[in-house]
């Protein structure tokens, strides 16, 4: 099996965004969608031949779901956790996080909500999800477990940690879920996160300054 990961920092504030694809299907999955990342993932599917089967959003926070909406229109699937519902349909809550003024939001309708332990069958590849709020309430990972790889939203950072300054952050949970669901994963899981380089789980196990194992 050929898997391929390709990061598209975009947006209005460099979001990551991660197409995984699998080159022997020609199948590939999105995770988060910041605005403008579409331009730049379409010549990729294109030259792989590859057909964009799901969108994977880590979170509802606007610098995450920016082309969400578009991608969906295209037949695509998103999935997100419910706790972000109201992010997702109603992205106008937004407007109090230093929300571009010159930026629009459509809503996103969730096709899939995933949750804890579920596992989702993508690129024959088994997907973990793991809800790691404290940043958001629904913020969750997408483990994909061949690859040693997490996608972790804005939960963990390297060297860092996501903002609970936001309304519903809390730095209680957030520092639960880093310890209970992230760095309970194997100590050379690559960690790819909302914002910035990727880390490991042993990296930010032994020097992460504000979770410490």
């Amino acid at each position: 099996m050929s898997l391929e990961l390709k990061i598209f920092p975009a947006g209005y504030i460099q979001t990551n965004a991660f197409l995984v694809s699998n080159l022997d299907t020609k199948e590939s999955v999105l995770i988060d969608a910041p605005h403008f990342v579409w331009d730049e993932i379409d010549p990729v599917l294109s030259e792989n031949g590859c057909t964009l089967k799901a969108l994977f959003l880590t979170h509802g926070h606007y610098d995450h779901i920016g082309d969400a909406a578009r991608i969906q229109k295209m037949g695509v699937p998103v999935y997100g956790h419910k706790d972000d519902k109201i992010f997702y349909e109603t992205p106008e809550v937004m407007r109090s996080y230093s929300y571009p003024p010159d930026m629009t939001l459509e809503p996103v309708m969730i096709d899939h909500w995933v949750d804890q332990g579920d596992v989702l069958p993508m690129l024959w590849e088994p997907v973990e999800i793991r809800h790691v709020p404290g940043h958001c309430p629904g913020n969750i990972l997408f483990y994909f477990k061949n690859l040693k790889a997490a996608f972790v939203g804005d939960a963990l950072f390297a060297g860092s940690i996501g903002r609970t300054d936001l309304p519903r952050g809390d730095f209680p949970t957030l520092e639960k879920s880093i310890k209970d669901e992230i760095y309970t994963l194997d100590h050379d899981t690559v960690v790819y996160p909302g914002h910035g380089p990727q880390t490991t789980v042993g990296q930010e196990r032994a020097t992460n300054p504000f979770v410490q194992a």
